[in-house]
């Protein structure tokens, strides 16, 4: 009987996300393939160091406490890496003890076609041209900037936290305020829209399975009190009043509650971030991005209007 994933929420994971790779690249950079493959096999049971993603994915696998016999989360390694050469990778999740079992090699392909044969809810890479053909092709798909990441092991929570145009929904809204240049124009389009929710964007499939991981998460509480729920999502945005209405119309309409909101108006989002301390933050514009990255998970989004000088 084939394995059906699409009860669960789905991440796909190549393994430049997961783990730090500086090392292995620069030995394929300066000294080609064959060299690489000496150096992958001779240290295959060196553990790789860890990620930008590595917070982010373990606390998110801890989740399937919540249901040993019928987990909500599924994490696939999709690497460029042929089997051989990956086998480090594999050794290295075993090393870290992450329930990650399934994979695919690709050797030196981008494995992005492969997403829909998972049901892969978002694919993360620090591959930006993988990502971005991933998107172009309409899969949801995010670039992991590089960054000086600490993990807090006595930190229990899962933060996530989200831009809103261009992520959660497309790029309507953005459209406006690209194309007109001005405050007004924009504000005047979300007002008289007010009540009529957005379309979705590439990273909405995603935010509603965690809202329903949410919700299990909420009933485990009602069952045992002591329960401390692990997940905490959060929308930080550069709209202000009255662009706001619309993103929380568009919420109620998606059925989806979040934890907090933070309406910018302008005001730079690290300053937020860096309050929150999210395990990974989401946004289609790396200007946003570039205080984050530094030293908070963050991922490009590389979709809709704001991306067309980038896009493939």
């Amino acid at each position: 009987m084939a394995f059906d994933l699409s009860s669960r929420l789905v991440i796909g994971l190549a393994s430049s996300a997961l783990f730090d790779l500086t090392a292995s690249d620069q030995v394929f950079r300066q000294a080609g393939e064959q060299v690489y493959r000496d150096y992958q096999r001779d240290n295959q049971d060196q553990p790789l160091a860890r990620g930008v993603a590595f917070p982010f994915i373990r606390r998110l696998l801890s989740l399937n406490q919540l249901n040993p016999e019928n987990p909500p989360v599924e994490v696939i390694l999709l690497s460029r890496n042929d089997p051989d050469t990956g086998l480090r990778v594999m050794n290295s999740i075993q090393y870290y003890d992450l329930p990650i079992t399934r994979a695919v090699f690709m050797q030196g392909k981008s494995p992005h076609l492969y997403i829909p044969a998972f049901d892969i809810e978002l694919f993360l890479s620090a591959n930006a041209n993988d990502v971005k053909r991933a998107v172009a092709e309409g899969y949801p798909a995010g670039q992991i900037l590089k960054g000086e990441i600490e993990d807090d092991s006595n930190d229990a929570q899962l933060r996530i936290a989200f831009d809103f145009d261009g992520v959660l929904a497309d790029d309507e809204a953005e459209t406006v305020y690209k194309t007109t240049q001005s405050l007004g124009d924009f504000h005047e389009h979300e007002t008289s829209r007010e009540d009529i929710p957005h379309t979705p964007g590439p990273l909405k499939p995603f935010l509603k399975r965690i809202a329903d991981i949410q919700a299990m998460e909420a009933q485990k509480k009602l069952q045992d009190p002591s329960y401390e729920p692990i997940l905490r999502v959060s929308i930080v945005t550069a709209r202000n009043a009255p662009a706001h209405k619309r993103v929380i119309n568009t919420m109620r309409h998606w059925g989806i509650d979040v934890n907090e909101a933070f309406f910018m108006g302008g005001v730079e989002k690290a300053k937020v971030l860096d309050i929150m301390r999210p395990h990974i933050f989401f946004d289609d514009q790396k200007l946003h991005l570039e205080l984050a990255s530094a030293r908070l998970p963050s991922v490009h989004i590389p979709f809709g209007i704001a991306n067309l000088e980038t896009s493939v």
